[in-house]
């Protein structure tokens, strides 16, 4: 098991990410919805993948191939052939509803590793078509996304492995640490923009599963902006596990039926995440399937493609009865048939 690795600065995940060919600053666009400002960080493009996730799972494969080696991987020799011959020597190992797998799988090729990806039943065969394409094996493990990362963990454990996830329990921390610390670059983008322009957004609405994007950028806007919003974390009511915990001060595994926001419903959250939101965050709001499908389809009013997950956000601001003056979403993905 990885006992430490020391953390970056948080210019560095975004200098090693710049050097990915496939990298770019996703767009950060003004609107107006029915009269009201909108801020959208459009994230449905993503390093060709078509979710945030991207950012995570190469640079945490970046890491601990670092780790692994023992010496850096400096941006001019990211995907050299001698790193990628040190790498073929790893397999990373995960369990995903979709697109933290893609991005785990696209890191594997770029850097040469192996890859084999743990898949629910729910999850949609189209991704697992993706993932395949990415070179990465999948394995079908359990009805859940609970029972997937059980397999994962099995799997890590019997085979040498390296278990990558993005959520975090105790014992286990590294790994999912560097996943968020790649979501920092969203962040980090943001807050460029915004310095620049002077135009700081009020509320910033960020949507969790496990938590990961949401604990990143939220601690990210408190460490780093010049000007804090409030920092609104939107989950799904079957499976309300930030929530839940932060109000218990502990963490909380919840139990519902399956939604629609099927990248969000996981009913158990990162521990690192947790740690940091029950800090940060002003307030934890819950969305049905149809308050989110109301966000696709305000979404798709402005020209985007997403799907419940990544348009939770969108539709947690659409319930607001007083609306906030500048506020900010996140649109984390594109819709499924694209991504």
């Amino acid at each position: 098991m990885i006992t430490e690795i020391q953390p970056l600065h948080p210019a560095h995940p975004r200098e090693l990410l710049a050097a990915c060919p496939a990298y770019a600053a996703s767009p950060l666009t003004h609107h107006q919805l029915e009269g009201r400002n909108l801020w959208i960080k459009d994230e449905t493009g993503r390093m060709g993948l078509g979710a945030f996730k991207a950012l995570g799972g190469v640079y945490a494969v970046a890491r601990l191939i670092e780790h692994h080696i023992g010496h850096k991987i400096a941006p001019a020799d990211y995907i050299s052939d001698q790193v990628r011959d040190k790498a073929a020597a790893f397999t990373f190992v995960c369990a995903s509803a979709g697109n933290h797998g893609l991005a785990v799988a696209a890191g594997s090729r770029i850097f040469g590793a192996g890859c084999r990806i743990h898949l629910a039943a729910t999850v949609p065969e189209g991704f697992a078509g993706r993932l395949r394409d990415k070179g990465a094996k999948v394995v079908r493990s359990g009805a859940t996304y609970e029972e997937s990362v059980a397999a994962a963990i099995e799997d890590a454990e019997r085979t040498g492995a390296i278990h990558l996830a993005d959520g975090s329990w105790p014992g286990y921390t590294e790994p999912p640490r560097l996943v968020m610390e790649g979501y920092t670059v969203l962040a980090e983008e943001m807050r460029t923009e915004f310095q620049s322009t002077g135009a700081w957004p009020s509320h910033v609405y960020l949507q969790a599963g496990v938590g990961g994007l949401a604990a990143a950028v939220a601690y990210m806007i408190r460490e780093t902006w010049d000007q804090q919003p409030q920092i609104v974390v939107v989950e799904p009511d079957a499976a309300p596990c930030l929530k839940r915990s932060a109000q218990a001060g502990k963490a909380v595994t919840v139990e519902g039926p399956v939604s629609t926001m099927g990248r969000l419903d996981c009913k158990a959250p990162s521990m690192l995440a947790l740690n940091i939101l029950a800090k940060v965050a002003d307030r934890f709001e819950i969305v049905t399937d149809a308050q989110a499908m109301a966000g696709v389809e305000a979404a798709r009013k402005l020209g985007y493609e997403s799907t419940p997950s990544g348009a939770a956000g969108l539709g947690a601001l659409l319930l607001e009865k007083n609306p906030p003056e500048n506020p900010l979403i996140i649109l984390s993905e594109g819709a499924v048939d694209h991504v």
